[in-house]
């Protein structure tokens, strides 16, 4: 882990080393073309440090799918960089199609913005050497991340905004997969055929335009696949209502004895509660049960799955967002609650899973 900004960790995928091995490596003829007096070994430290710079610039563009999110009130599990960019993982999906556009325009702004600033220097700078070569580049570089990020096809941005705005208008948020998966396909063709086009043309870096864009196709392909993979699993059968599958609750002491805690929840949701009132955890029936047969006075505290933030609902969340979160959080049951904290229920994973068929295995 590189480190945490405003509480997101910021991880460093082994990947990411390959992309900027690969960088470095078409990038250092392109230094040496532009810079004529540069040797190998400088212009190879030019490259690598334009890697740097670009994987910074990667992480302010997530840092701003981030900062909307947390703005929003969706939590951020954390941001990757790997091979090919960055991923900002958000443990919930956005309720309404004008967060999920909201979120994921924020990125290719934040690139265009630093492409500005970068181009400011760009223009200040006498045109030769390292530090005006880098300005220029990192100004490029930043250009192509909006731009690329705005292509509309998922899991880029452009995509992203193409599903909110179909959602928006058809009311489904599968439909609006559907239309950025149709998208992918049509953006990795032309990304191929562009790279074909400057081998055929001789142009200038046409290995480095031709590796980033064979890997930027396989990456849209991959990724959109995943996307409609993760929305098959979000199937909710109609006639169903979530309320039908949440569990009434039932708030105890957290020291309570378990085997009174067996006893009265009698099909509840039981939520143990410390003296201060925070929820402490949802009492496990098949611990609890295994504690009682050895010591039935112990706390029922000590036979709970504990309550975290990824395994609290919303009584008001889609059925999309509250699939996806079961289906990614390692747990057997959610604490439902009310817009102002309030316990309503108990969410169970089997009982979610035997009406669903969604893949929601028991962990």
């Amino acid at each position: 882990m590189l480190g945490r900004v405003a509480g997101v960790p910021v991880l460093l995928s082994p990947s990411w080393w390959v992309g900027a091995a690969l960088i470095v490596l078409l990038y250092t003829p392109l230094v040496g073309r532009i810079l004529p007096h540069t040797g190998i070994w400088s212009s190879a430290v030019i490259a690598a440090v334009f890697t740097v710079l670009l994987a910074l610039s990667v992480l302010v563009h997530e840092l701003g799918h981030c900062v909307v999110a947390l703005r929003i009130g969706l939590p951020v599990r954390r941001v990757r960089l790997f091979l090919l960019g960055g991923i900002s993982e958000i443990a919930r999906l956005p309720p309404k199609p004008r967060q999920e556009a909201l979120i994921a325009a924020a990125g290719p702004v934040v690139s265009l913005v630093l492409a500005a600033v970068a181009g400011l220097g760009w223009l200040a700078l006498h045109p030769t050497g390292a530090i005006w070569l880098l300005v220029a580049q990192t100004c490029v570089a930043n250009v192509a991340v909006g731009l690329l990020n705005l292509l509309p096809g998922l899991p880029l941005d452009g995509g992203r905004m193409l599903r909110a705005v179909t959602w928006a208008v058809t009311g489904r948020r599968r439909a609006g997969t559907t239309a950025g998966v149709v998208g992918a396909a049509v953006v990795a063709i032309a990304l191929v055929v562009w790279a074909v086009a400057g081998l055929l043309g001789d142009v200038r870096g046409q290995w480095l335009r031709l590796g980033v864009c064979l890997l930027m196709a396989w990456f849209v392909v991959a990724g959109a696949g995943a996307e409609h993979a993760a929305e098959q699993r979000r199937h909710w059968p109609d006639g169903v209502q979530l309320h039908e599958l949440v569990r009434p609750v039932l708030q105890l002491p957290a020291e309570s004895p378990v085997r009174d805690a067996l006893t009265v929840a009698a099909g509840r949701g039981v939520v143990l509660v410390r003296a201060d009132g925070v929820a402490v955890g949802l009492l496990d029936q098949a611990a609890a049960e295994r504690l009682v047969a050895r010591a039935p006075q112990e706390p029922a505290e000590r036979a709970a799955e504990p309550v975290t933030q990824e395994t609290v609902l919303l009584d008001d969340e889609s059925v999309d967002a509250i699939l996806e979160r079961v289906h990614n959080v390692a747990a057997a049951q959610f604490l439902v609650v009310d817009s102002e904290g309030r316990p309503r229920g108990v969410l169970r994973r089997t009982e979610l899973r035997s009406v669903t068929g969604a893949g929601l295995h028991d962990e």
